[in-house]
Order: C-alpha cells, then sequence, then structure tokens
C-alpha cells in the first residue's frame, strides 16, 4: 500500500486565476484527516493567510462518494474519511505577481507550495508526488523548479516530481511558462537562470557575472576545502515587470522579480548600470542565503512552525550579514571597482542614518518585532524602527574591519560565516543570540565580544568612522538632495523634513521627520502640498522654490487634508547632515580589508 501522497495540477481555469489541485491520500489510521495551509512563507515574516485563496474544497472516497469537509478555522479543515483512501479537489485563486504566493495567467504560471499544497497531518514525513499537467497547459509553457524529477521527466518536461517530506514540497517553487533558460556549471554544479517576461539581457554576460558571483560564495564557505556547494542543481527563476524588484530564497533556487532593464545591455558590454548593480546585489543576497538562513538558521525555525508567527532576535545576522555580502561581493569577484562599491556601501550607511529608528530600537528588537513594525510599516517608520537588513550588515561591516584589524590581518568575517556553517549549517543545528557573541570571543577575545553584546541590545548610533579610517576610507556625514535620500547636494541649504510622492493636484506627503521644519509646521503624512510661497509645486520645482527662500525665513503652505485646504508656515532652517558619503583615501588599506582569507 502506498503511503505517499499524490497532487495533480492543472491549468484549465488559467483565464479565471484559478489552479486546479487533486490530492490523492492513501488508506490511513483513524476517522478523520485534518489538512492544513501555512499561514506565512520561510523568507518573509508576515501572517499572509494563504488558505484564504482556496476557493472550493470537496472530498470523495475511491467509490465516489462525497466525504462530508468540515471548516476548523481559517486555515484548516477535517476530512470525515473513516480511514479510507479519498481523493481532494479543490481550486486555489492566483493573481499575486510577488515572490512569495502564486499566480496563474494564460501566458505565466508561478507558485510557492505554501499557496498550493494542502499538509495532510500526519504524512508531514512521507514523500510527497507531484504530477505537472501538460495538457492544460499555455503554448510554449515549460517547467523551471528546484523539485526533483521522477524517472521519465525530463528538465524543463511536465511530468512527475516528487519531493522527500512536506517541508522540501513548500521549499521549492515553480516557474512555468514560455521562458528563457541560461545554463551554466559552477564548481561542476549546474545552474539555470530563467527569464520570464519580456527583456533585453545580454544573457552571455549575466550568465558571466552571475557564475562570478555562485563562485564567489562557494568559495567562501568551503574555505581551503575543495569549492563544494549544498545542493545538487541550482535555479533562479526571474521575473521579468517593467517596474519591479523582490527576491525570496529557497535551499536550492530563488524566485527574482526584476524590471525590464535591469540586465547588461547588449549594445554597451562595458556598462555596469545601476540598476544591474542592483539586481547583481539581489542575486547574490538570495544566493548567500542558501547557508545563511536556508541551512545554517535561527533555534526558532526547527524546524518551522507556519502556523503563526515564529518571533527570533537573529533577523540581523540572516538578512543583516547577508545584506553585507550581496554588495561586497559584487567587489571581490571583479564586477565591480572599489569606488562604486563603496558608493553602494554609503546607500546603506545613510539608509540608517537619515532616520532616528537607530536611537529607539536595537536590531535584536527590530527581528523579534518584523513581523509588524518591519512587515507593517507606516509612516513613522524612519523615526522609530531600524532594519535589521541595513543596521545588520553595518554591524557585519563593523564585525569584519574590527576581527581584521585585532587579528593583523589573518581573521575576518569569512571565518565567521564558516564557523557558524561548520558548527550549525552542516549539522542542522539551530544558532541562539549568544552563538554568535561565543563565536566572536572565540576568534577574538572577550573586548570584542562585549562590544558586539552592546550593539545588538543596545539603540544606539554605530559610529564606523574611525573604523573605516583604520583601513582608507574617509566617512563624511553631508546633506543629501531633496528628491533623494542617498544622493549627495552640499548646496542644499534647507530640507523641509518631509519626504513625498507625486500627486494629481501637486505633492502627497509620505512621511514627516521628527523635530524637522515640516513636523513643527504641523504638516502631516497624507497631506497634498498644492503651494509653497504661494507657488504651485510639484516634484520638478519642489528644490528651486526652497532653494530661493531666505534663510529662517517662514513661507506659507497651503495644502488639503481630508480635502480640507488648509494653511501651515514653514520655518526653514539649516539642514542637518542626514547622508553618508565614503571616499577611498588609501587603496593599499583598502585592499586588505577585501582579502578573502582563508582557514
Amino acid at each position: 500500500m502506498s503511503h505517499s501522497l499524490h497532487y495533480q495540477i492543472r491549468f484549465d481555469d488559467k483565464n479565471h486565476h484559478c489552479y486546479n489541485v487533486q490530492l490523492s491520500v492513501p488508506a490511513h489510521s483513524g476517522t478523520k484527516m485534518i489538512l492544513s495551509l501555512p499561514a506565512w512563507i520561510p523568507g518573509s515574516y508576515m501572517i499572509r493567510d494563504f488558505a484564504k485563496n482556496i476557493v472550493q474544497l470537496n472530498a470523495n472516497d475511491d467509490a465516489g462518494e462525497a466525504l462530508d469537509v468540515i471548516a476548523l478555522d481559517k486555515q484548516r479543515w477535517q476530512v470525515m474519511s473513516s480511514g479510507q483512501a479519498f481523493t481532494l479537489e479543490y481550486q486555489v485563486y492566483a493573481f499575486d505577481t510577488s515572490v512569495r504566493t502564486a499566480y496563474l495567467d494564460n501566458e505565466r504560471a508561478f507558485f510557492n507550495g505554501t499557496s498550493l499544497f494542502l499538509q495532510v497531518e500526519g504524512f508531514e514525513d512521507q514523500p510527497h508526488r507531484v504530477t505537472v499537467d501538460g495538457q492544460s497547459a499555455g503554448a510554449g509553457w515549460k517547467v523551471a523548479t528546484g523539485l526533483p524529477r521522477l524517472p521519465g521527466t525530463d528538465k524543463y518536461d511536465f511530468g512527475d516530481y516528487q519531493a522527500d517530506n512536506y517541508a522540501h514540497l513548500i521549499d521549492c517553487p515553480m516557474e512555468i511558462s514560455d521562458f528563457d533558460a541560461i545554463e551554466f556549471s559552477v564548481f561542476g554544479v549546474p545552474h539555470h537562470m530563467i527569464l520570464s517576461g519580456r527583456h533585453y539581457a545580454d544573457k552571455d554576460r549575466l550568465a558571466k557575472d552571475v557564475t562570478k558571483l555562485c563562485e564567489h560564495h562557494i568559495r567562501l564557505f568551503s574555505g581551503k576545502q575543495a569549492p563544494q556547494a549544498p545542493f545538487d542543481e541550482y535555479w533562479f527563476l526571474t521575473n521579468i515587470l517593467p517596474q519591479s524588484f523582490g527576491g525570496l530564497e529557497h535551499k536550492n533556487s530563488t524566485a527574482l522579480l526584476c524590471s525590464t532593464f535591469d540586465f547588461p545591455n547588449p549594445n554597451k558590454p562595458e556598462e555596469t548600470s545601476d540598476n544591474y548593480q542592483t539586481l547583481l546585489s539581489l542575486i547574490a543576497h538570495e544566493y548567500f542565503h542558501a547557508w545563511n538562513v536556508c541551512r545554517i538558521k535561527p533555534k526558532e525555525f526547527i524546524p518551522y512552525q507556519l502556523d503563526q508567527e515564529s518571533h527570533t532576535e537573529q533577523l540581523w545576522a540572516y538578512e543583516g550579514f547577508t545584506s553585507y555580502y550581496d554588495d561586497f561581493s559584487l567587489y571581490r569577484a571583479g564586477i565591480i571597482g572599489f569606488e562604486d562599491y563603496l558608493k553602494l556601501l554609503s546607500k546603506t550607511l545613510t539608509r540608517v542614518f537619515r532616520g532616528q529608528g537607530e536611537t529607539k530600537q536595537s536590531v535584536t528588537q527590530s527581528s523579534f518585532y518584523a513581523w509588524t513594525k518591519f512587515y507593517k510599516q507606516a509612516e513613522d517608520a524612519p523615526d522609530n524602527i531600524v532594519s535589521y537588513y541595513t543596521k545588520g550588515a553595518m554591524i557585519a561591516l563593523w564585525l569584519d574591519l574590527s576581527l581584521r584589524l585585532e587579528s593583523q590581518g589573518t581573521i575576518s568575517m569569512d571565518d565567521m560565516m564558516r564557523g557558524l556553517w561548520r558548527e550549525f549549517g552542516q549539522k542542522g543545528v539551530g544558532t541562539a543570540p549568544q552563538d554568535f557573541i561565543d563565536m566572536v570571543r572565540s576568534l577574538a577575545g572577550d573586548k570584542l565580544a562585549k562590544e558586539l553584546t552592546e550593539l545588538l541590545y543596545q539603540a544606539e548610533r554605530l559610529d564606523l568612522t574611525a573604523l573605516l579610517g583604520k583601513v582608507g576610507v574617509k566617512l563624511q556625514k553631508l546633506r543629501a538632495s531633496l528628491t533623494s535620500p542617498t544622493t549627495i547636494d552640499e548646496q542644499r541649504r534647507c530640507h523641509p523634513g518631509f519626504t513625498f510622492k507625486p500627486h494629481a493636484k501637486g505633492l502627497e506627503v509620505t512621511t514627516v521627520a521628527e523635530g524637522s521644519p515640516a513636523a513643527l509646521a504641523g504638516i502631516n503624512a497624507e497631506d497634498v502640498i498644492i503651494a509653497v510661497d504661494t507657488m504651485a509645486v510639484s516634484t520638478d520645482n519642489l528644490a528651486l522654490v526652497l532653494d530661493h527662500q531666505p534663510q529662517d525665513a517662514s513661507i506659507p503652505v497651503h495644502l488639503f487634508r481630508d480635502n480640507v485646504l488648509k494653511q501651515m508656515n514653514l520655518v526653514l532652517s539649516q539642514t542637518p547632515p542626514n547622508a553618508i558619503a565614503l571616499e577611498a583615501k588609501d587603496p593599499a588599506l583598502a585592499n586588505l580589508w577585501q582579502q578573502v582569507i582563508e582557514e
């Protein structure tokens, strides 16, 4: 008697954006069976209630007789099966282009298992077979997934796939469309870059650069050992839309979202545009996660509890360390120069420096409250929270430089990552916050371990000026452009203290900085500013209007709040430093920083 579950996926209702799923459950003990969908997906820390997208759900026994299906709560159902085998048929509505859920139309299908595959209680550790039906697919569609293929199903084919267990099943998203496939090998491991959507990419250049990044990561975690990846193949499942960006990590794949013109231009083979750098950083980030969070992970995630929030104080290490290495690896791999890397690093430091959240929330608190404060940010976010991505990356930079300087260049952050991989990732043991502190102590002693503890648990500014100076990099705190918080504009005398976006009537305020001229004037988020100093304003001329005002002038601001016209008086003041600029002063010292130190 088979003990495996069998899912069959059809696309008959693709014009209605509904997957048709049939689940065959073998005979089992007990009179009833509990089925459920996860409430969240690993790597994206917010309750998403995937079960809300199930449209119909019916069960029948082998004789075709209907079985009672009882809803227990928002994500669980009970099937009165009497222990006999039964078949469940259900539809899943899928119209989300993000990397987290599922999408289906007549041109493309994509899904994460957390959106499509009902979990059957008692069968979680059994094999899960999936048949992807090609008869109902769109013209030219192929299948791309890290899910293992069964004999008789070739790469890119419709047919039969199988996961070792439910956790494995939901960790392998599928991209199904008439995509472009770029194949390349990294240390003997097949890699697949899947491009779904309109693009003009220089595919040879893309494969060459991504290969460099993958080689960097594999070498980093392998140390002096022969380069070895923790997977047998890897898939970059890339959906291309006019204006999109994002990624979600999995053990042997990643789902990526990018824009049409983020790729290298075949007509400009020497150019590495800002958009392309951003895409490569995203790719490097998600690939690094194959080690750091997919295998090295917090103890709270072993195993994942996907029916409710799973709080951890450690996301600063998993997202922060990864965010440090993503941009850094572009430089180390030779894709960008040091000056370009410093520009990327400046943007990271500026994102933390420009807000007050760093002084109100520690990175451990930021990690713990990811489910609400970070993933459900309100307009007060810059003033009251700090990102565990960016502040975590700053701590990784601090740690890397400190380890190198304390050891006279013999120990680095690379040793930290290899130690985490060896002691936790390869052994399947989860980390606790103290494990990072203890590892730093073993590498560099009590002093650095104590300093790390303070950085993790205190809400204070982390000033890297002196530390960067020791590796030949000058850090300056300057004024940013009014329209771009990461662009330096030292000519700017005043900044109103609000961010904005275009509005049909003028400018809609999105955030107001604490203590700024705008806050003191009583301007709120969601106000629509139509005039400053009686001049109609837009994204094009606001800076010009403000630049022509005398220092400390009190100028009228006319705005709509809840469709009621109001006037505020804005008193302009000198813009405080709100951006970070980095400059290489000693290339020889900087070169010591970027070296890969092997064990």
